[in-house]
């Protein structure tokens, strides 16, 4: 147990020097008195509440609900703004800026004198820069999941946030959805703060917060809204707090087990394709190497067992209810490591004890899964050296083993302009292909891989073909969309060399992604092949395309991912 003299924060208010004056005569200035603070584990609250960013739009109430703990438990809490990654609003994607929030969270850590963190987050990018950044300063800290939103409703149908704003779209474009419709889909898709109630990135992203031992026990699932997310909020700072005094820091949950679980809970969930570049990128940070590999044997292995859309049934309102994760990691506890440390200072095991699942229809039991061995796949072949991935399970079976001819998109718009062309030359058997949206090419891989089926298509009843591209796509999306092919396109990937008419075979239980040409025409679009000019000539843009990694490496900075210590920035 710490002393208050071991405090990290008494570097700055304690002593006789002339600087420690400075600090406390500033606290002073706060309005502070000696007793409120002195001597106290100092907890910032980063806090990613926007006005703009409807997911979060409850933390400042959350906020003032996790002060009000760490003040209980005999702590000092200090609130700090931070970015806000809007996955709604920002673009070209807030992808691009996932690693300017993990900066910023590790530096504040470090700069500051504060001895733990509560990190807010639950929008997709929040989550993981959040947690990649505490990682890297090596501190105490604690996550705080916004919680997914209300289930939406509409004329009597139950609505779920991102996948049934596709699915409608889809039945808009093929003449089925009048304006009237539209309009109160418009209304009634999102009904509350909270981020997204479909087993979507931030639902994911949140769940492997939880298993990698970051969360309060059921955090991940509990709805925005609900008052067990006020206390959860005042618990959540009242443990931060014996989290100092014990010193228990992230470095010791964020285990080499704990990502191995991480994965397996994905996979469980039939969660978000992004979560693999996300946990790789989270893993490094770790200083632990963790890979498509790892994704594709764990995977293997692992049965998805949560009903939830865009590859069920049911919504996280409804896996609230059935239990939550806990729940779903107690059917799953011979792949878990059950004797690791979780904020808690207790074992995973522990807190899975006595977990009871409430409604098998939205957790099933492993004698009835969804599928048998994960809903991810991660391919390779001569179009994606480095690997693509694929959610096998959210797309027709009948596409899993497909070979068809390609059409290709150079970048996003030119896929806007023609997609819908009638001289289009697109059938059912047709692979879309769109190049130049990757890490670098988007900029900032945008969640483009869910390329809009043609209108022609869809007014024939066609709901799903095989797309590819070096993007990322929303994790309520649905489709056999193969994503993140590596190396991208925009650096002479592969993908970059396909032209239209070129045969593409796509092979799931082979994990095969192929282009049928010959050797000779590789080698001759290969040496025509021209780089094209960078996206950015100043400013963040320019730093982020001089460092960021390819999306099998994470997509974090260089700089940022490899080892080592930097030095203490108040010395005692």
């Amino acid at each position: 147990m710490k002393k208050r003299e071991d405090l990290r924060s008494q570097a700055w208010y304690g002593g006789d020097g002339l600087r420690s004056f400075s600090h406390r005569s500033r606290s002073r200035q706060l309005g502070l008195n000696p007793e409120e603070h002195l001597g106290k584990p100092v907890i910032g609250i980063l806090n990613t509440y926007s006005g703009i960013n409807p997911c979060h739009l409850h933390f400042r109430e959350r906020a003032e609900e996790v002060a009000r703990g760490v003040w209980q438990a005999g702590g000092y809490p200090v609130e700090f703004p931070v970015a806000t990654l809007s996955e709604t609003y920002q673009k070209p994607t807030p992808m691009l800026y996932r690693n300017l929030l993990a900066m910023e969270t590790e530096e504040l850590l470090r700069s500051y004198p504060i001895d733990g963190a509560v990190l807010m987050g639950g929008c997709d990018k929040t989550t993981p820069a959040l947690l990649m950044g505490a990682a890297s300063a090596g501190l105490p800290a604690i996550y705080l999941p916004a919680g997914p939103m209300l289930r939406g409703n509409w004329r009597g149908e139950v609505l779920g946030s991102g996948t049934d704003m596709w699915k409608y779209w889809d039945e808009r474009r093929a003449g089925n959805v009048s304006d009237c419709e539209w309009t109160e889909l418009e209304s009634g898709i999102n009904r509350s703060p909270g981020h997204c109630m479909t087993m979507g990135t931030a639902s994911t992203m949140t769940s492997a917060a939880e298993v990698l031992g970051m969360t309060l026990p059921g955090a991940a699932s509990i709805p925005a809204v609900d008052s067990g997310h006020h206390r959860l909020a005042a618990a959540t700072g009242l443990r931060i707090v014996d989290m100092v005094w014990e010193d228990l820091t992230i470095n010791e949950i964020l285990t080499a087990d704990a990502y191995a679980d991480a994965v397996a809970t994905v996979i469980a969930l039939g969660g978000s394709t992004n979560a693999v570049i996300h946990l790789i990128a989270m893993a490094r940070r770790s200083e632990i190497g963790l890979s498509l590999a790892d994704f594709d044997r764990i995977a293997r292995q692992t049965p998805v067992l949560a009903n939830i859309r865009p590859g069920g049934e049911f919504l996280m309102e409804d896996f609230y209810y059935a239990g939550g994760l806990p729940a779903l990691l107690g059917q799953i506890k011979d792949l878990l490591h059950l004797d690791r440390v979780t904020v808690t200072g207790r074992t995973l095991g522990e807190h899975l004890d006595g977990a009871i699942v409430h409604r098998p229809e939205v957790i099933r039991p492993r004698s009835n899964p969804l599928s048998t061995d994960g809903g991810l796949a991660v391919l390779s072949g001569n179009l994606a050296p480095d690997g693509a991935v694929i959610k096998h399970i959210a797309a027709q079976e009948r596409l899993l083993q497909h070979t068809g001819p390609a059409i290709v998109f150079r970048d996003y718009k030119d896929m806007q302009n023609r997609v819908n062309d009638p001289d289009l030359k697109v059938d059912a058997d047709s692979v879309l292909v769109l190049q130049n949206a990757g890490p670098l090419g988007g900029p900032g891989m945008p969640e483009y891989g869910m390329l809009p089926i043609p209108d022609v298509l869809l007014r024939q009843g066609i709901r799903d073909m095989v797309r590819i591209s070096d993007a990322r796509m929303s994790g309520t999306s649905y489709g056999a969309c193969v994503l993140h092919v590596a190396p991208e396109s925009f650096v002479g990937g592969p993908l970059a060399l396909v032209r239209t008419g070129d045969l593409i075979t796509l092979d799931v239980p082979a994990r095969q992604l192929t282009l049928d040409i010959s050797d000779r025409e590789w080698a001759q679009r290969k040496a025509q092949w021209q780089s094209p000019p960078d996206r950015y000539e100043r400013g963040y843009g320019a730093l982020y395309q001089a460092h960021v990694t390819q999306a099998n490496h994470g997509c974090d900075f260089d700089f940022l991912a490899r080892p080592g210590k930097n030095p203490d920035p108040n010395p005692r």
